[in-house]
């Protein structure tokens, strides 16, 4: 690495709901900006284009909205993401880009790491959609797990929501030695008090970002989305729970020993937090204990993974068999 301190912008802003080629110029808008005031990364979050789908948790179907979805939602080689990639060229900023991915017309929760030079360094899918997520959104084969590369200042790493919660999928994270991981969600509503989720509430997913930043010494850019009164008109889901009421942003960044950065932003409120990390902090922290070093015991635990892209056509003289990496 050619500097210990990198400067990094998280967004905390709307999706424009349901239009790809806006959403595109606002990304471009925002990467400008974080570059302009010195950010050599930018983290977005979950299926920041086209918007997340806030609408599955409401009801159980809505034909017109998942056409729109589907059509506005961002292909990985495309005329759309050329543009992202420019921008982010243009300006030698690296971005951390939630979105979702139209392959065919179907969809997935994906990710891409591109870097100051504009080039995809890494594509994702989010390995299991959660919950009403499934309704809409496909499993990832052996591709969720190419979460992390190499940029000029850093080891970058992503994953998504409630990824957070997969031991087994954090420790392969972990296991490919990330300095910072962008931790990606939608919009998150405060907790009621009552019998909902205190895990799916915001305190409770910010939580999880932070255990990561403990667990993997690595810094956490905890990126969410929000909504105002517009989005909850365009997704219709005043009557839900959850993502029914303007607010939802949380974003925050955590340190390798899991303390807050940044100080928090008022939740309907369209920002881009700054954060200045210094790296030497990772080697300090881990000193102490490295889950996937020093402090690892693999002549007792391993994990065995599957890495292959699994195909629905096979020919006769093809092998459709998996490969098997083990982590040590």
């Amino acid at each position: 690495m050619s500097t210990s301190t990198v400067r990094v912008a998280v967004t905390q802003a709307e999706p424009v709901w349901l239009d790809l080629n806006e959403g595109v110029d606002k990304t471009c808008d925002l990467i400008a900006e974080a570059a302009s005031n010195g950010a050599k990364l930018i983290a977005f979050p979950e299926c920041w284009i086209p918007g997340y789908p806030c609408w599955i948790w409401t009801r159980l179907m809505d034909v017109g909205l998942n056409v729109r979805y589907i059509k506005n939602s961002l292909r990985r080689d495309s005329p759309e993401m050329e543009r992202i990639q420019l921008c982010a060229r243009t300006h030698s900023i690296a971005v951390s880009l939630g979105f979702s991915e139209n392959f065919h017309d179907s969809i997935y929760i994906a990710q891409v790491l591109i870097g100051p030079d504009g080039e995809i360094r890494a594509h994702r899918r989010k390995m299991k959609p959660t919950h009403m997520e499934r309704t809409i959104f496909g499993d990832a084969s052996g591709e969720c797990f190419a979460s992390v590369a190499e940029l000029p200042f850093a080891r970058v790493g992503a994953l998504s929501c409630w990824e957070h919660i997969q031991p087994l999928l954090k420790y392969h994270t972990m296991s490919q030695h990330e300095d910072i991981h962008v931790s990606a969600w939608p919009s998150l509503t405060p907790h009621s008090g009552g019998n909902d989720l205190w895990s799916m509430s915001a305190e409770g997913c910010q939580a999880l970002s932070q255990t990561y930043a403990i667990e993997s010494q690595t810094f956490v850019l905890h990126c969410t989305a929000l909504i105002t009164e517009e989005g909850v008109k365009a997704m219709d889901t005043s009557t839900g729970a959850l993502m029914s009421s303007p607010g939802g942003g949380s974003s925050a960044v955590f340190g390798p020993d899991g303390r807050r950065l940044t100080k928090p932003v008022d939740s309907t409120t369209e920002t881009i937090i700054y954060a200045d990390l210094d790296l030497d902090q990772i080697t300090a922290t881990k000193m102490f204990a490295d889950g996937t070093g020093h402090y690892s015991r693999p002549d007792l635990m391993r994990l065995n993974i599957s890495t292959k892209v699994r195909k629905m056509v096979v020919e006769d003289d093809q092998e459709d068999i998996a490969d098997i990496t083990t982590v040590v």
